[in-house]
């Protein structure tokens, strides 16, 4: 792991995106009318979010644990796309990044596990970081 200790902490943010791509408008359709056998995509897909985010350091070796103060999850569909957006902060000496991309990626995945039985064309894409603050480098 890289040395933090003489790091200040700093009120860090990070929102990264994954976008989950179905096949059918009738996927939309049942995830909307949480008619989806594996139950409610968005309500599941949010807690394995944030479970993925709390385990990140747990998978990611140079990880360091840190607090997570905030977690968001958000969804907005555009035609056959759910676009996910993961929000994290914290108050600490390294940010949160890898963090809310982790936890993308899971949202992403769970949402793929759930739809998969009734839906075979499912694909994850552009699992990526859309904003940091609160370091050397802010990005968007």
């Amino acid at each position: 792991m890289v040395d933090i200790t003489q790091k200040q902490n700093t009120h860090r943010t990070a929102i990264a995106q994954a976008i989950v791509q179905v096949g059918s408008q009738e996927t939309i359709d049942a995830i909307k009318n949480n008619t989806v056998p594996k139950g409610d995509v968005f309500a599941m897909s949010k807690a394995a979010g944030f479970i993925g985010v709390k385990k990140t350091p747990e998978l990611l070796p140079d990880c360091h644990p840190l607090p997570i103060e905030y977690a968001a999850v958000d969804y907005k569909i555009n035609g056959l796309e759910i676009i996910v957006e993961v929000t994290i902060k914290t108050f600490y000496k390294t940010g949160v990044e890898v963090e809310a991309m982790h936890g993308a990626s899971v949202v992403a995945l769970n949402m793929y596990d759930m739809l998969k039985p009734i839906d075979k064309a499912i694909e994850i894409h552009q699992i990526k970081l859309l904003k940091k603050t609160g370091g050397k480098s802010d990005i968007g």
